[in-house]
């Protein structure tokens, strides 16, 4: 299965069009979404394109391909616009004997640890950067933001694939890889 990871839409349509355009490029499975889908909230200036109402109907018809887990910024409100579930706090995936724990990082990061054996992945978004920081004990990965990328980095996502991770920008050049040894 291709998975593509994504975080931080915040309401842009034109960003959210060139990550459905990159989907499809791809030819993924599913998408993940690590939250904040629909607003910018009050510490983000206003993404390109703002229109939350355009991000819903673009996201409503794929609702079979889309997981989704809560980010700060999405509330009850948006799951009553959303044909998919947004408001699960995490979720989890599997990686061979690895456990993914997928959530958007505001409850769950590195200084509030789930509960995570020794090589598993903690995956969130949140900070808007990507990263991939191996512990002696976890693996922490982030896709960055789809439309406010911060610290330098780019508007991307992540591809998983073949137990390989994949982060791209949103014209499908690759910026890095990591693959967890088995």
């Amino acid at each position: 299965m291709k998975l593509m990871i994504a975080s931080d839409i915040h309401g842009s349509a034109y960003y959210c069009r060139k990550l459905l355009e990159a989907y499809d490029r791809e030819g993924a499975d599913k998408l993940l979404l690590l939250g904040d889908v629909l607003y910018h909230g009050p510490r983000n200036d206003l993404p390109e394109e703002y229109a939350p109402k355009e991000v819903i109907a673009m996201l409503n018809p794929r609702k079979q391909e889309i997981l989704c887990v809560r980010g700060n910024c999405d509330t009850e409100v948006d799951q009553m616009v959303l044909e998919f579930p947004i408001m699960a706090e995490y979720c989890i995936l599997y990686l061979n004997d690895r456990m993914i724990f997928a959530t958007h990082g505001h409850v769950f990061n590195e200084q509030n640890l789930p509960m995570l054996k020794k090589g598993d992945i903690l995956l969130h978004g949140h900070t808007h950067v990507p990263v991939c920081h191996e512990t002696e004990n976890y693996t922490y990965l982030n896709p960055g933001s789809v439309s406010i990328p911060k610290e330098n980095s780019w508007h991307g996502y992540m591809i998983l694939e073949n137990g390989k991770f994949v982060w791209k920008d949103l014209d499908g050049e690759v910026k890095k890889e990591f693959c967890p040894e088995k």
